[in-house]
């Protein structure tokens, strides 16, 4: 081996021996390594992140606005306050699944259906409706009428208007009282087709005063009227 040769030798085991001392020694002062993927440096001190962590959202601030009252459509069918609607607030109370927007909207449909039953004279459906106080005065009427060969015509044109009159909590028994305005077409004729009461081809403004009541502790969601009236 020549003179040479060992010279480089030497000198390459120095520069490895310079470079394995500074190059494996930590100062505790080194960057961390660079992450292309990290739109921010990279915190050592912070805790790592689990895999199954979930960030939930954070709380909302409280707001000036007050909670919505479990009565609020009860205030919006009658004025705060009133004997109806303290009324209505009983019921409620006494059976939560009642709702006066769902009420009203069957008593429009019970309406029609009273009215047109009547002028039928159909006691099936009639007797589904009422009380048995009730439907024993329509059905009186309707054999006075078949007894004279009398029928009743009557076209249905619509409801203007309900309003709740009257509301109370009798025991378990709920009472509620509508004003009815509607809108009807009725005349009875006589056995030969003439007009004996009303008029064939007026629309003529009906105001009724009817009552509903319902069991509050009863399976059978249904309310029967119980009371009818014409306002005068």
């Amino acid at each position: 081996m020549g003179f040479g040769t060992i010279f480089f030798i030497v000198v390459a085991a120095v520069v490895l021996y310079q470079l394995r001392s500074v190059l494996g020694r930590r100062t505790g002062h080194e960057r961390p390594p660079y992450d292309p993927y990290s739109s921010r440096p990279t915190d050592l001190s912070a805790p790592r992140e689990q895999g199954n962590v979930v960030t939930l959202p954070s709380r909302r601030l409280p707001t000036d606005e007050p909670a919505p009252s479990r009565y609020e459509a009860i205030d919006k069918a009658a004025a705060p306050g009133s004997p109806a609607n303290n009324g209505l607030r009983r019921i409620q109370d006494a059976d939560p699944a009642f709702d006066i927007g769902e009420f009203l909207n069957g008593a429009r449909a019970a309406y029609e259906m009273v009215v047109t039953g009547f002028a039928d004279g159909d006691r099936k459906l009639l007797k589904n409706l009422l009380s048995p106080e009730v439907y024993q005065g329509f059905e009186s009427s309707i054999v006075e009428r078949e007894a004279r060969g009398e029928r009743m015509q009557s076209t249905f044109v619509g409801i203007d208007d309900v309003s709740v009159v009257a509301a109370e909590l009798k025991g378990r028994e709920a009472f509620v009282t509508l004003r009815i305005v509607s809108q009807l077409i009725s005349a009875t004729l006589g056995a030969k087709g003439e007009v004996v009461d009303g008029d064939p081809e007026t629309v003529a403004e009906v105001r009724d005063i009817w009552t509903f009541a319902r069991d509050t502790r009863s399976r059978d969601p249904n309310w029967k009227l119980v009371e009818t009236e014409s306002e005068e």
